[in-house]
């Protein structure tokens, strides 16, 4: 989907404007086990826009709370809430085809601690996640838009970092990963300038891959032609 922002014309000037989307969707044909997965799995681990607000201690009783935007086929993030069971988990992603994926697997693996969106993320994060609730939020290789003229179309914005904080308990942890450098410069430049976080890089920069953020197969790749992943962590210290 690409969702542009609507130009004015001469007889829309009182028309409402779209907001600026940094996704385009490109849905792709669903293979019968991701098509089984939404069938089977969404009773079970779907959520939406629509129904509000979340009660995480209704939903995850007092585990605390990490949600992920853009978990692609959900591999990392099935990975995590495995290894994590004393934790909760919530992925956002608008491409049909992976929450297919992600919900065919936690099926088949039998993971209680998760929860799914098929939904954009601005508008789960403004309409469904309350305040200081997150102990994590997880933004993992986001579509970088190479261009100049599409930068204004990146996730990582002085908005987008003021709205995480709000959603952020004091002391929780927005996680982020790219492999393009300038994008990475990016969001150093943004979430260093936003008041109320700290980096947690000792030389205010990146830190290495931490332990938590499972290595995928793309980026092992990457890492064997000697390409490089970039790792921002910072905290809300208010």
């Amino acid at each position: 989907m690409s969702q542009e922002v609507d130009q004015p014309g001469a007889d829309d000037s009182q028309a409402p404007r779209r907001s600026i989307r940094s996704f385009v969707l490109r849905q792709g044909r669903m293979t019968v086990g991701q098509t089984r997965g939404i069938e089977q799995g969404w009773p079970r681990y779907g959520l939406t826009v629509a129904e509000g607000a979340l009660n995480f201690t209704e939903l995850f009783a007092d585990k605390p709370v990490t949600l992920e935007i853009g978990f692609g086929m959900g591999q990392s993030l099935l990975a995590m809430a495995k290894a994590a069971p004393e934790q909760a988990f919530i992925g956002v992603e608008v491409h049909k085809p992976g929450v297919g994926a992600l919900l065919a697997s936690a099926l088949a693996e039998e993971v209680d601690n998760l929860r799914v969106y098929n939904e954009d993320a601005i508008a789960v994060l403004e309409q469904c996640v309350p305040d200081a609730s997150l102990a994590r939020l997880m933004l993992f290789f986001p579509d970088p838009w190479h261009k100049s003229r599409h930068h204004k179309r990146r996730i990582v914005q002085p908005a987008f970092a003021e709205l995480v904080r709000r959603k952020l308990k004091v002391g929780g942890v927005l996680h982020m990963a790219t492999d393009w450098q300038p994008y990475a410069e990016h969001m150093l430049e943004v979430l260093s300038a936003a008041p109320g976080y700290q980096n947690q890089a000792a030389d205010g920069a990146y830190i290495e891959r931490p332990a938590e953020r499972p290595l995928t197969k793309f980026e092992a790749r990457g890492e064997r032609l000697g390409h490089g992943v970039w790792d921002l962590k910072f905290t809300r210290t208010e």
